[in-house]
């Protein structure tokens, strides 16, 4: 897809990356290309190789083998610390002891940001979640969804070209994860960052998404926008997984002229997207 023309995101490469621990392969030559500004997610279900993705972007997980670039640039073997990346996690990570401001000026406080411009950005971002009357609170004070929205703040306080979501509405209750869907939704279109997100729920990946990348023991078997996944799955998993389906087993045959399609003895011209 094209680059968002008002993005402050960056492109993402992984060329053939595999992750082993010792014969386990939890990626198995993994490729995928994310676009400056899009949202992609990572979907697939509970040891698919998902998250391990997100980790190996992050840094908190080495490469056993292959190429990852953000930006144009090799971060192989650079720390974590170092990708200038935020992170939101489904357990939010706030630091009890301090007051929502606090938490979200952390990161500000560890790049030596001066006091006043980290007052600023700080506010920025918690107007930005719709936070701002919350500054003097604490963690302990806060609704889940409201913790969830100041982890979100801290991740993009300090202007990260990437940002990324492991599972973040995971631990909530539906009507607050969909109302938050479309809040993400909004932050991605107003900030312009790049932003990949993992899930094993379909409906969210569908929702929130520009292209979706559906794993499945440790490698992905399609990459595509939610309508290409549910119109035309290229696997039977990806058929499977997408949506409710039904699946029949057929066999089809080409005389040159057209294409038939038999399924339990019953010979039918096959749909013109199959035929071709």
């Amino acid at each position: 897809m094209n680059p968002r023309p008002d993005n402050r995101g960056a492109a993402i490469d992984l060329e053939s990356v595999t992750k082993a621990y010792g014969a386990f392969k939890a990626l198995d030559g993994v490729s995928l290309r994310i676009e400056p500004g899009e949202f992609m997610t990572l979907l697939g279900p509970s040891g698919s190789g998902k998250t391990t993705t997100l980790n190996v972007i992050a840094g908190f997980t080495d490469v056993s083998s292959g190429k990852l670039l953000v930006g144009g640039q090799s971060v192989v073997g650079v720390p974590a610390h170092k990708r200038n990346i935020g992170v939101v996690f489904q357990h939010y990570a706030l630091f009890p002891h301090m007051t929502v401001g606090r938490n979200v000026a952390y990161p500000l406080t560890l790049r030596g940001v001066g006091q006043e411009e980290r007052k600023r950005r700080v506010a920025k971002a918690l107007d930005m979640v719709k936070m701002g009357d919350f500054a003097h609170r604490y963690p302990s004070e806060l609704s889940g969804g409201q913790q969830q929205r100041v982890a979100l703040a801290r991740a993009i306080v300090f202007d990260p070209p990437l940002l990324l979501m492991d599972e973040p509405l995971g631990a909530l209750d539906k009507k607050l994860r969909e109302w938050l869907q479309l809040e993400i939704k909004r932050i991605h279109r107003e900030l312009g960052t790049t932003f990949v997100y993992v899930t094993h729920d379909q409906e969210e990946a569908l929702v929130l998404s520009d292209r979706i990348a559906v794993f499945n023991r440790g490698r992905i078997e399609q990459v595509g926008t939610g309508r290409q996944l549910y119109d035309e799955p290229a696997t039977l998993f990806v058929g499977r997984f997408i949506g409710d389906s039904t699946v029949l087993r057929g066999e089809a045959r080409s005389d040159g002229t057209g294409t038939a399609l038999t399924i339990a003895g019953e010979t039918v011209a096959a749909p013109r997207r199959l035929a071709g």
